[in-house]
This record gives structure tokens, C-alpha cells and sequence, in this order.
């Protein structure tokens, strides 16, 4: 969008938020870029310059703006609903792997050569992989800075600088003040939240309006595994498997943004736990784009108006959804999550948690490959499914990460006995982030299309939902709401 300079003026001069993150706006005068919505008078257009991320800006010498905090906006959508390598990319980065593999990892993951992968990323976001690491690890640097009392040492190395120095010329250049003004900025802040206690960590996840928590949260407090999971005083909260550690966080919604409180055993992990908990709320959809597709259509028109925003639940660790969609096979809600609980117990890590109540990590794909599948009161052919699936997931022949190719895990997968339609397409969309992911043979979606006269059969429904491409994964979260089933409901 970035290239379309009327379209992104116009944007600039409404102060439209719909499109904070798409682009960026530099002023040429002034050396600073904001996002669109930005409070500030709006430059003349002539001094005005748009960028894709705020990586380019800052590569190009701008820095950021004080008053709109352009670096805290949420990511662009347009990285959740591509499959292309570059989207691949950006999620990967996202989940901090340049910052612990460095390029060549990135590239190999991709199956690109290092030079292939940073002319992509130049090309379409005016910056290389290394230059998009360095703003995520600033905007880290920002967060440890504003809502912890760390020594300004520990936070460089924390937020993944290799050095007190570069920590403190890209803090100067990012953000134009040193370290010690922005903390002492954030101290006279009311927005900002001090940490209740030592090593939690406090900050607010913004996102695009409108924001449905009913069936969000519901979805993830109702199929919550005992002692990974569970809801508390208004807060979803559950156990993180990290790669320098462990974490637990607890995520409550507000009008204007989800309440974040991270429990980290090593700060290095906080950019990938922030990165993962918004890749779990979904929280960088386009909102707008979606429901304005889907209210095109006369039978969800009433659905989307009534509820707009809903999201599609996501996961954490996709290896783990991948493992309770084949126990949740052919069973009830309760009984996917007994299933679910018991492996847990014999094979999850344990953790210790400060407020009580949650136990283990759910098992990673190495520490399942050695189960007796005797051991699981379920039917042998799905212990069968269970044992390939963990087998590919620990040999590495099945891959599911925020930079798998959607296509290829749907061929692998697909591969694998007991392995339908259905499993596949639900770990597409909630593993995989596929918004375009479709469930015809879905009991409650096929109820559904009864009730809105909407075609029954899978053949029928599929040709019906063609209309609703790009963004099928989430007319599936509005025809499950049309049941009264705990999933669609905030817990009481």
C-alpha cells in the first residue's frame, strides 16, 4: 500500500487507524516517522515519504515518533494471509530466529540462499533481514526499559544486543533519547504499568478494532488441557516452552487492548513470547477487510453485524495443536482435554508457577516419541495416527512453524493414517494461521448451514464458500457461534 501515495495521504489526513501498520509515514522536515493515525498535525503532503515497516524508516535515518509510538502498532496483515517466502520470512523473524540462527538459519529454513531471501525482504519492505531483527530488538529494548527496573546492562543483553554500546546508539537513533529519558518518560506516564513483582513482566498488546473476546477466549478457556492451561479472574493463562526457557502468561481482554503479564525464566525470550501470544489472539487481522467480505454474503451479513471482529484462536506451539487435534478426534471437548491432561502428566516438563495452578509444559514431539502407544486409552488406529505424527514431528519430515509452507503440511499430513479433511484443515488454521482454511465436514458448521439455509453437503457448502475466499477460517468462527457451546462464550 505504501506505494500508493493518495491513497496513503488521504489515510494520514483522516488519522484512519484501520491502517496502522500497513505503512508508515516520514516527514522529510522533521527526520520522524509515525503511523497513519498519528494525533500530530499532518505534514503537507510534499514532505510526506511511506514506507512498509518501521525498519525502513529507520534505515532511511528516521526515527521514531514520541507522541504516536509508531514502533508499538500492530504488524501488517498482510503477513498472517500471504504463503509467500517473504511472509515466511517475516514470521520467522517474528519468532526471533535471525536473532538465534542469524541469516543463513533463516535462509535455510526457507530454502533459499542468504542473497535470494535479503533481496526479497529489500525489495518488498525496504529492509533486510537484519535491519527488520534490529527494530524488533529495539522495540524489545523498549518495552524492558519502560516496564521493568532492570540495570540497563542486563536489558541490552536481554533484548538481544551484543553489546551495552550498540545497545545504546540504537535506543539514541531509534527512539532519539537515551536509555535512562525513556525510563524516566515511561515513569511519568499513567498508561504505563509498573511489574507487580520481580521477573513479570507488564505491557499492553494493542490491535486493530473491533475485537470479539467471546469466542476467542471462550474457544481457549473451554479446550483448556488441565495444568498447561486454564482461566483465571478474567485471564486466559497458560505454560510457554521457549528457547532459552520457560514462561507463563496471562493474557486479559480490555476495550482498547489484551493485558499482558509474561513470567519469563530468561528475558531473551520476551520478544518470541510477545510474537507467540499475538500470534494466538490473532491480533495483527485486519478486522475491517474481513468482515466487510463476509458481510457481503446475506446469510452471515446478520452474524458479522451482531459480533463483528471475532479472530480465529491459534496456538502457541504448533506441534502441540497437531497433538490434541488427533486426541480430540471423534470425542467430546472433555474428553479431548482428559486425553490431553494425562499425557501431560506423564510426559510434560514441570514448571513451577508464582500464582499457583498451572504444572507442566505440554510434551514436545522428542520427549512423545518414546510413548507406548499401550499406555492411551484410545482406539488402536488412533494411537497409530498419534505415534506417526509424533514420529514425523521429531524426525523433522513434518514441519509446522510460523515459516511453513501451507501446501506442503497439508501433503504431509495428508500422508499420514487417520489423517482426513478435517484434522488437516483445522491444523491449517489454527496451527498454521491459514485465514483461508475450511471445514465443510464440521458437525457444528454443517448445523450451522442448516439453520441459515446455507448448503449441507461438504461438495455443496465448499462451492458456496467460494465467495468468502480469502478469509474462510474466519466465516468458520462465525458459524460455530451461531451454537450455544462454551467455546463461544467468555467464561463467567
Amino acid at each position: 500500500m505504501h506505494t500508493d501515495t493518495e491513497r496513503c495521504v488521504r489515510a494520514v489526513r483522516s488519522k484512519d487507524a484501520r491502517f496502522d501498520g500497513w505503512f508508515f509515514t516520514a516527514v522529510l522536515t522533521t527526520r520522524i516517522y509515525c503511523r497513519p493515525s498519528c494525533p500530530a498535525v499532518p505534514p503537507k503532503a510534499e514532505n510526506m515519504t511511506f514506507y512498509p515497516s518501521a525498519a525502513a524508516c529507520q534505515q532511511a535515518g528516521f526515527r521514531a515518533c514520541k507522541r504516536c509510538r509508531p514502533d508499538t502498532t500492530p504488524g501488517s496483515p498482510a503477513w498472517n494471509t500471504r504463503a509467500d517466502s517473504v511472509a515466511r520470512a517475516m514470521r520467522l523473524i517474528g519468532d526471533g530466529v535471525v536473532d538465534r540462527e542469524g541469516v543463513p538459519g533463516l535462509a535455510a529454513r526457507l530454502g533459499y540462499s542468504t542473497r535470494q531471501i535479503e533481496r526479497q525482504l529489500l525489495a518488498e519492505l525496504g529492509a533486510g533481514p537484519l535491519a527488520l531483527a534490529r527494530a524488533q530488538r529495539a522495540q524489545t529494548a523498549r518495552l524492558l526499559i519502560e516496564t521493568t527496573t532492570l540495570p540497563m546492562a542486563d536489558i541490552a543483553f536481554a533484548a538481544g544486543f551484543s553489546s551495552v554500546r550498540t545497545f545504546n546508539e540504537t535506543v539514541r537513533e531509534v527512539f532519539a533519547l537515551p536509555p535512562g529519558e525513556l525510563r524516566a518518560r515511561a515513569a511519568r506516564s499513567p498508561r504505563t504499568a509498573a511489574s507487580p513483582s520481580p521477573g513479570v513482566t507488564v505491557l499492553r498488546l494493542p490491535y486493530r478494532a473491533p475485537l470479539e473476546p467471546g469466542n476467542l477466549f471462550g474457544h481457549l478457556a473451554a479446550t483448556a488441557v488441565p495444568g498447561v492451561e486454564e482461566w483465571r479472574d478474567g485471564a486466559y493463562r497458560r505454560t510457554l516452552a521457549l528457547p532459552y526457557g520457560h514462561g507463563i502468561v496471562s493474557l486479559a481482554p480490555r476495550p482498547d487492548h489484551i493485558a499482558c503479564r509474561l513470567f519469563l525464566t530468561d528475558l531473551r525470550d520476551l520478544t518470541i513470547a510477545i510474537s507467540r501470544c499475538r500470534w494466538l489472539l490473532d491480533l495483527d487481522a485486519d478486522p475491517v477487510a474481513v468482515d466487510d467480505q463476509l458481510r457481503a454474503d446475506p446469510h452471515l451479513a446478520p452474524l458479522v453485524d451482531k459480533a463483528p471482529g471475532r479472530r480465529v484462536p491459534r496456538t502457541v506451539d504448533a506441534a502441540e495443536f497437531a497433538v490434541r487435534a488427533v486426541l480430540g478426534q471423534q470425542v467430546s471437548t472433555a474428553a479431548a482435554r482428559t486425553h490431553a491432561a494425562r499425557l501431560v502428566t506423564a510426559h510434560g516438563t514441570p514448571v513451577d508457577d508464582p500464582e499457583g495452578g498451572l504444572t507442566h509444559l505440554f510434551p514436545a514431539p522428542g520427549a512423545l516419541a518414546a510413548l507406548d502407544p499401550e499406555t492411551l486409552a484410545l482406539p488402536r488406529s488412533r494411537r497409530t495416527t498419534l505415534t506417526r505424527l509424533v514420529a514425523a514431528l521429531a524426525e523433522g519430515s513434518l514441519l509446522l512453524d510460523p515459516g511453513s509452507d501451507w501446501d506442503r503440511a497439508r501433503a504431509v499430513l495428508g500422508e499420514l493414517p487417520g489423517f482426513g479433511p478435517w484434522t488437516t484443515e483445522v491444523i491449517a488454521m489454527r496451527a498454521l494461521g491459514d485465514p483461508d482454511a475450511f471445514l465443510p465436514t464440521d458437525l457444528g458448521i454443517r448445523r450451522a448451514a442448516g439453520a441459515l439455509d446455507l448448503p449441507s453437503t461438504p461438495a455443496a457448502l465448499t462451492a458456496r464458500a467460494a465467495a468468502w475466499r480469502p478469509w474462510r477460517s474466519y466465516a468458520v468462527q462465525y458459524l460455530w457461534a451461531t451454537d450455544d457451546h462454551p467455546i463461544n462464550h467468555l467464561p463467567t
